[in-house]
């Protein structure tokens, strides 16, 4: 049984993990940790029956009982410590918060190794968001123009979203040269081009979209003279698209050493 501990326990992911954990025969939860609903029994937080794991006020507290892997998924300015916190610890990390930048990752990365653990950090765990990365991946080598738009609910407090920030530093890693004017030659308001992510190699433009009815989405839209590729990831209401992609990566983490982004390299 891989032993399980979730950090964010009560947030909107974090309830269904509870359920997926617990119902999942090879998995087992063994600790819950959100301040908020800290004391309450972990099943009934996540709206189901009790399973007799009392959820912890911090992390730190959670870690007090033996466990294998951390899942967290709680808020931008709390996740890095949690990550290196739950490695000095000894445990494998999964990490489903977004807000992280390719410096915090580097840290993190480096800890691991350092631990002999793993962790398997993503912007959007779910199956069609790994494959978005994964094909715009594949066109970034083909189409020199790529621009990303993400949509996210009025109330997100990052941006981009986690799924824009780390699609534009992969593509930024193999993209070629655009035909588009740079923005430092730009007249008029620059910041209307949008932010520039970048992880080493040519800086891909990302554009923020926040208002209400839009839960997530991400698009890369690729053009060419003539023509032009748009593809496109759309996230529902339900936090079930997570669940399995964050599950995967919690029965895999275990073999890697040091920090890998996305799932896209385990759906093979």
């Amino acid at each position: 049984m891989l032993r399980i501990v979730v950090a964010g326990a009560s947030g909107w992911v974090g309830r269904e993990l509870i359920k997926a954990v617990a119902a999942a025969p090879d998995l087992e939860l063994v600790g819950a940790a959100a301040r908020s609903a800290a004391g309450r029994d972990a099943g009934e937080v996540a709206g189901g029956p009790a399973l007799g794991i009392t959820v912890s006020a911090s992390l730190a507290e959670a870690l007090a009982v033996p466990s294998d892997v951390v899942v967290d998924y709680t808020k931008p300015h709390v996740v890095k410590g949690h990550a290196l916190e739950a490695l000095a610890s000894g445990r494998h990390v999964v990490v489903g918060t977004s807000g992280l930048g390719a410096d915090d990752y580097a840290e993190i990365d480096a800890a691991a190794k350092a631990a002999g653990r793993g962790v398997i950090a993503a912007g959007n765990f779910s199956i069609t968001a790994s494959l978005l990365k994964r094909f715009a991946t594949m066109a970034a080598r083909h189409v020199p123009d790529v621009e990303i738009i993400d949509y996210a609910s009025a109330k997100k407090p990052d941006t981009p979203s986690g799924t824009g920030r780390e699609l534009g530093e992969i593509l930024s890693k193999v993209r070629l040269a655009p035909t588009s004017k740079p923005v430092d030659e730009l007249g008029g308001i620059r910041e209307t081009r949008g932010g520039s992510v970048n992880a080493g190699g040519i800086a891909v433009q990302v554009h923020s979209v926040r208002m209400p009815s839009f839960v997530l989405s991400a698009e890369a839209i690729f053009g060419l003279p003539d023509e032009r590729l748009t593809i496109r990831h759309d996230a529902g209401s339900s936090a079930a698209p997570y669940v399995g992609g964050t599950l995967l990566a919690a029965r895999k983490v275990g073999e890697i050493t040091g920090l890998v982004r996305g799932i896209d390299h385990l759906l093979d």
